[in-house]
């Protein structure tokens, strides 16, 4: 999932392209409503929102698909987004959630966990509603996988963010 936000004099929106359906891009709506309020007190994240056309893209790489389960991701390439902060690399997660940033549990959990092993992730990120489910995954798939459960987005925000770098002595910051 990939997020920009696009100069607008005109003030803000969202724009969603790539692999939606009609449920996914609930979703979208949903991650973009909760981001702008988790970052209504930050001057500059607000700038981005009420500046800019903020496009959400879902690559034809994915699987094309039209089930609530991407909240977290697009919550995560949202925020990251507006606070110029990278997510860590080589880290899969899945989950949906809620106007409030409840992360509820999604279908098709193993095979999105064997998607990510096949793509060599190993770091997962999960709704916690679904830690009973995977006791019933055979051990191969969950060899040499680090699971992470949460149960909220401000929870994987935690994890996955990643801070700026210190400006270097003599060198002025750059945002």
């Amino acid at each position: 999932v990939e997020s920009i936000g696009i100069t607008n004099r005109k003030g803000g929106g969202l724009k969603l392209t790539g692999q939606l359906g009609e449920v996914m891009s609930e979703s979208a709506n949903i991650a973009y409503s909760y981001v702008q309020h988790l970052l209504k007190d930050r001057d500059e994240a607000a700038t981005v929102f009420n500046n800019n056309i903020i496009h959400i893209h879902v690559p034809a790489g994915a699987t094309p698909k039209d089930g609530p389960s991407a909240g977290i991701t697009m919550a995560t390439s949202l925020y990251s987004m507006a606070t110029d902060k990278k997510i860590k690399p080589g880290l899969a997660m899945t989950g949906e959630i809620t106007l409030t940033g409840k992360v509820l549990g999604i279908g098709g959990l193993k095979e999105k966990v064997l998607a990510a092993k096949r793509a060599g992730i190993t770091q997962l990120i999960l709704p916690r509603e679904n830690e009973e489910t995977i006791s019933d995954f055979p051990r191969d798939i969950l060899e040499g996988m680090e699971i992470t459960w949460v149960d909220s987005v401000k929870d994987v925000l935690d994890m996955v963010l990643m801070a700026k770098p210190a400006p270097k002595a003599g060198k002025p910051a750059q945002t």
